[in-house]
């Protein structure tokens, strides 16, 4: 479908205003009036978000642009529904990140400023380990109460271990520190309060969902076969689904490993002899109850958590024809903007306080996407909802993954000689 485009066609679509195209429904900037700052006061950022539904679709059907190279066109695929459909949605094109991605930049060119790195992340990563590490101390060798324990496990060492895999995320994309070797280094920090070695694996798993989003057997992120068949829409099966969503990380990576017959790596290695020795060091000075709290903290925090409602959020299909979702709400703040995350595949250079001001010079290309302002709503409909499971994803043949990326770079190209001019 995508070859009927030549490039000077795709390059005058990208370049065109798309301001006509605009949804009339709530635009998703009048939830972000001001960029997130630290120093922003919470009461005045979470009046932003009062009375808003929990999700909004913004892009009618009749208001989509029929061309498949129009950077607000999103997709002609229907969701798919257990039930009804065995297996994900089918889509013929590659994802829609890199498109949007030069019809922005050609639009606001000023958004290249946005690039670079954030060193408060470096700080963040430092205080989260210690307060942390002080909790599994406190419940190692003081308070020895066990609900007092599970429950700062959930609401108190859920969040910390939720704002680590943020962290991590930051890190493995080279937005904390200018030299990629300590980027790295952040990610060992980060993941210190976590006892599994993830920051150097998920670095080398996320990057590749990054490149190959969707891809058939290449997107690392995509629910396993079995996942599909055995959970499908039923609400009691999709909970504990999502209460191992822990494991499946470690499996679904196994699984890849394997696919692609891979071996780890140096720093896959290191992770894990870095992991054993903070965790002989957590033990020898928090006691073996003090390394439980940080296991109960990593389990509730990338479970039922509402941090861990994103990955849900971010790529679970609950619209027709789009496949990737933001979240604008309240809880961005202690989850430095991970909601953001069309903003984030759209532009992978921008650390995580860019992407409201992202999300502000380049309103007229988010307004038209639907999105989330409630990660308790959307485990809610996930689970209740029999519409939706592990299948409400999007998949695409790497062949047309290639063809859609090999039209983009030819009009991208055209664009850079000057072979295309601004209509």
């Amino acid at each position: 479908m995508g070859g009927q485009y030549s490039p000077q066609v795709l390059g005058q679509w990208l370049l065109v205003s798309v301001s006509q195209n605009r949804p009339r429904s709530i635009p998703a900037r009048a939830l972000i009036k001001k960029q997130f700052q630290f120093a922003k006061p919470f009461s005045s950022f979470a009046n932003t978000y009062s009375d808003m539904p929990p999700f909004v679709a913004t892009q009618q059907a009749e208001e989509a642009p029929i061309d498949h190279r129009h950077p607000l066109y999103l997709g002609t695929w229907k969701r798919s529904i257990p039930g009804i459909h065995d297996d994900f949605a089918k889509d013929d094109m590659d994802e829609p990140h890199l498109k949007r991605k030069f019809a922005i930049l050609s639009a606001h060119p000023e958004v290249e400023k946005l690039y670079g790195t954030d060193i408060r992340t470096l700080y963040v990563s430092i205080l989260n380990a210690v307060a942390q590490l002080a909790l599994a101390y406190y419940f190692g060798r003081i308070n020895f109460s066990l609900w007092q324990m599970l429950v700062a496990a959930y609401f108190v060492g859920g969040t910390m271990t939720g704002l680590s895999g943020v962290l991590i995320h930051e890190a493995c994309h080279s937005l904390v520190l200018p030299d990629r070797f300590w980027n790295r280094i952040v990610g060992l920090i980060a993941n210190i309060n976590l006892p599994v070695p993830i920051a150097q694996s998920f670095r080398r798993y996320h990057l590749e969902h990054h490149t190959w989003q969707g891809v058939e057997g290449m997107d690392p992120d995509l629910p396993l076969d079995w996942e599909k068949s055995l959970i499908r829409g039923n609400a009691f099966k999709k909970t504990l689904w999502i209460l191992i969503y822990p494991l499946m990380y470690v499996v679904r990576g196994a699984v890849q490993q394997h696919r692609q017959n891979k071996q780890p790596s140096k720093w896959e290695l290191i992770n894990v002899a870095f992991t054993i020795c903070s965790n002989t060091l957590i033990v020898m000075t928090c006691g073996w109850r003090g390394l439980g709290y940080l296991f109960l903290s990593l389990w509730f925090g990338y479970s039922l958590h509402p941090g861990a409602a994103h990955f849900i959020q971010e790529h679970y299909t609950f619209d027709d024809g789009q496949e990737t979702y933001s979240y604008y709400g309240i809880l961005n703040v202690p989850f430095m903007n991970i909601g953001y995350h069309n903003e984030h595949h759209d532009f992978q250079k921008i650390p995580w306080s860019g992407l409201p001001a992202l999300r502000a010079m380049a309103s007229e290309y988010y307004d038209n996407l639907s999105y989330h302002t409630s990660w308790l709503y959307v485990h809610y409909k996930f689970i209740t909802q029999p519409s939706i499971g592990p299948q409400s994803r999007v998949q695409r043949t790497e062949k047309e993954h290639k063809d859609g990326r090999a039209m983009l770079k030819a009009m991208r190209n055209q664009f850079v000689s000057g072979s295309l001019k601004r209509a």
